[in-house]
């Protein structure tokens, strides 16, 4: 009879099958399209589709789950493995993943490395109650931003906001029943992520209803979790609106 053989868990190996993970014969490279998104990080819709194809490594490392501390010296028990997360003074959390075992080892050589797909990464994030995704911490450190996590965990195409389809229809929905606004329109804001709306409003109004009306735009905008998801920043900026904003409104009021 053969000796019985157990896990770290003490359960037995016995019975059970060993199942491929999709990444069998990976040796822990970069994965060649991310390799190239990132020679031009600033092309951040490149780079996000590379990613939505791409390999990562979420760090797993050994947590201490029991010690005996009845002793001169504290006496390690026993100890987990757990996933790593990362916060920031703000106090927002990250989730570190890495391109390949070098990035990797740079952050922590002891880690091991667990290859994962980006969606499922980012799905890991969010059950971590996670913010963003930190790519490559200890040499590029390129931040994912809600956003983009967003897509990612969602697997769907990642677009800058002002020009993505579902979000100028949320903002054409947000002003349609204000009488005061003559067209809307989506820009880049003045950081990466944000969302800039441009309201056309006609003349005569006073700061404070101005005012009122960029909130009231805001709400509506925030009432849709999904558009809310795909913006990391919300700005506005209010114009006079020209003669033929003005007419274009009355023809479709």
């Amino acid at each position: 009879m053969s000796p019985e053989h157990f896990d770290s868990a003490g359960q037995t190996f016995s019975g059970r099958s060993l199942t491929g993970t999709g990444f069998d014969n990976d040796d822990g490279s970069i994965d060649p399209g991310l390799a190239t998104a990132l020679q031009d990080p600033g092309d951040e819709e490149q780079l996000m589709a590379a990613l939505a194809q791409a390999r990562l490594l979420v760090p797993i490392v050994a947590a201490l789950a029991e010690s005996d501390e009845s002793g001169e010296h504290v006496v390690e028990k026993s100890t987990d493995m757990a996933v790593v997360t990362l916060t920031a003074p703000t106090g927002e959390r990250a989730l570190p993943v890495f391109s390949d075992t070098d990035a990797l080892s740079a952050w922590d050589p002891d880690a091991r490395p667990s290859p994962v797909r980006a969606d499922l990464a980012a799905q890991a994030a969010i059950a971590e109650q996670c913010d963003v995704l930190v790519l490559d911490v200890a040499t590029r450190s390129l931040v994912l931003r809600p956003s983009m996590l967003w897509a990612l965990a969602q697997r769907l195409t990642w677009r800058p906001p002002h020009l993505d389809e579902h979000v100028r229809q949320a903002i054409s929905k947000a002003v349609a029943d204000e009488p005061d606004v003559a067209d809307a329109r989506c820009e880049a804001g003045s950081v990466a992520g944000e969302l800039r709306v441009v309201l056309a409003v006609q003349p005569g109004l006073t700061q404070q209803e101005l005012q009122a009306l960029a909130q009231r735009v805001g709400e509506q905008i925030a009432t849709d979790g999904e558009t809310r998801a795909r913006i990391d920043g919300l700005a506005f900026s209010v114009v006079t609106a020209r003669r033929e904003d003005t007419l274009n409104t009355e023809r479709t009021r």
